[in-house]
């Protein structure tokens, strides 16, 4: 009897490390991001450039990289410049490392239940992940679904695609369906911008969608519209009502014009998704 309970208690010791690991994996994920989002707007590399304060240009440190810590650490400022570190690089980090390891609890991972399906899904929610925090995150602070990311979640569409039909033998017209819409959006896109050289905000959300449908089905994204409408309805009535109280003079096309469509959907998505996995539990 004691031999099952030191097992158990060994197990549990286990798969509180695993955790322990998924968090911290998240965090330094989290970091990319934060970089990441700064960067590809301004076409800079997210790769093989070092790390620099955005106001001093210094080159920074191990010590100024460790996730979550350095934040801490460093109340918030740049150990050179002294310049307030915006909380949006903690709260990111914190944020990916939570997201890693509740997807991974709502998996139900665990050292004994790990095997190779697990992963490979895993690893392409975490894929996805990453796709839909840097839509949200560029969305947010420029109002535009850029167009590399745009690219990369296609990408990993397919990828997620062939492995359903190869290795889960899942429906191959209905994500052929998916590809054909892909190609139709993607053919729009390219005429328009040649015509009207503009970048379209719609392709990139429709594009998006897609995208979404793919990784978390028809019925999570039918809620995730439903709900980013909502979203979006009460947002516009606080907005109209604190133009009211500044006697703002703004049209209605201007605020619509401000409205970060794909950081909603975005967020709401990935708080349906998280249900679902709950429900599935």
């Amino acid at each position: 009897m004691a031999r099952f309970k030191n097992k158990a208690e060994k197990e549990k010791n286990m798969d509180i490390f695993f955790y322990i690991l998924l968090f911290i994996i998240g965090t330094l994920f989290g970091s990319f991001y934060t970089l990441a989002v700064y960067r590809i707007p301004k076409r800079q590399d997210i790769t093989h450039t070092h790390s620099y304060c955005p106001k001093c240009n210094h080159k920074l440190g191990f010590l100024d990289l460790i996730p979550l810590f350095s934040y801490v650490l460093l109340k918030g400022k740049c150990r050179y410049c002294k310049e307030k570190i915006r909380p949006r690089y903690f709260l990111l980090e914190a944020l990916s490392g939570t997201l890693f390891v509740s997807i991974g609890f709502l998996m139900g991972l665990t050292i004994e239940t790990l095997n190779h399906t697990k992963i490979a899904e895993y690893c392409f929610l975490v894929l996805y992940l990453t796709f839909m925090i840097l839509i949200c995150g560029i969305d947010k602070e420029n109002r535009k679904i850029d167009k590399l990311v745009s690219v990369y979640g296609i990408v990993i569409s397919i990828m997620y695609m062939v492995y359903l039909c190869i290795v889960e033998q899942a429906n191959i017209y209905r994500y052929g369906i998916y590809l054909i819409l892909y190609i139709i959006i993607l053919l729009f896109d390219t005429i328009t911008l040649k015509k009207y050289a503009k970048n379209s905000y719609v392709t990139g959300i429709l594009l998006m969608i897609i995208t979404m449908t793919v990784f978390t089905n028809e019925y999570i994204t039918g809620c995730s519209i439903i709900f980013t409408l909502l979203a979006i309805f009460f947002y516009l009535v606080i907005y109209k009502i604190k133009e009211k109280r500044r006697k703002g003079k703004k049209t209605e096309r201007q605020i619509a014009d401000k409205i970060s469509i794909g950081f909603f959907l975005g967020v709401c998505n990935v708080m349906m998704l998280m249900l679902g996995l709950w429900v599935m539990i």
